[in-house]
């Protein structure tokens, strides 16, 4: 399972189930057990870079 925070919704979601994050929307995933979390990012639109990341908080040290 996994613990996504999507804007002001926070939820879980299960094996097979996926959500939409839509852009400028501040998200974060966290894994709430014991099984190591696999997840497949699909990014959309006409600009697909990863250089407009801005990170908010980031409790493991990485800068933007």
């Amino acid at each position: 399972s996994a613990k996504v925070t999507n804007g002001a919704n926070t939820f879980l979601l299960s094996e097979n189930e996926s959500t939409y994050i839509p852009i400028g929307v501040i998200h974060a995933l966290e894994n709430p057990g014991k099984v190591d979390l696999e997840l497949i990012e699909v990014q959309a639109g006409s600009y697909l870079g990863e250089d407009d990341i801005v990170r908010f908080e980031d409790v493991y040290g990485r800068l933007s």
